[in-house]
């Protein structure tokens, strides 16, 4: 699959078949593709908590009533802000910007990204219990999003909603640049 066909085809699950559970080296190609994502000066300020299991069904239901079809995902993906490195750091202060957010969006794309060039079915929930699910993680820090991990009982695709291109975008070559 190409990058357009994997961007095409990847969508925001919510019936998600609890049978099948993710085997461990899809889950592995996931993870690595997000290791492998650039951020700001090297920095990858972010941790990201696996969970399955007993552990996944308690942080799904952290997720709440919207997104109580969480539950029936065998993988629940916790990513948390960690540190910027010095450099990283110093560029964020100099330059106002927020690279852990930037950072932490890209980690998730490319987890997700090759998520459905393998066939799996992802939802990245923004919504939480974020004090409940520290405790659970017995982590203290900033919890940034929830990732639903698994098989999707629909094999049909939705139609993208998206914006006009030009309403996103504007390409400017020499002549249109005065």
């Amino acid at each position: 699959m190409d990058f357009l066909e994997i961007a095409k085809k990847r969508q925001s699950t919510r019936n998600f078949d609890p049978s099948k559970k993710v085997p461990q080296e899809l889950l592995e190609r996931c993870l690595s593709a997000m290791v492998l994502s650039p951020s700001a000066c090297n920095a990858q300020p972010y941790f990201y908590y696996v969970l399955e299991g007993k552990k996944a069904k308690k942080a799904a239901k952290l997720t709440g009533k919207m997104n109580a079809f969480s539950k029936d995902a065998p993988v629940i993906i916790v990513v948390c802000e960690e540190n910027y490195n010095l450099t990283a750091k110093i560029g964020s202060i100099v330059k106002n910007q927020d690279y852990k957010s930037i950072d932490i969006g890209i980690s998730v794309a490319y987890l997700t990204s090759e998520a459905t060039s393998l066939g799996l079915s992802t939802c990245i929930m923004g919504w939480f219990d974020e004090k409940e699910l520290g405790e659970l993680l017995k982590f203290k820090g900033k919890i940034r999003l929830v990732i639903a991990l698994g098989y999707s009982k629909d094999d049909e695709l939705r139609e993208k909603k998206r914006k006009t291109k030009s309403a996103i975008y504007k390409i400017l070559d020499d002549e249109s640049i005065s």
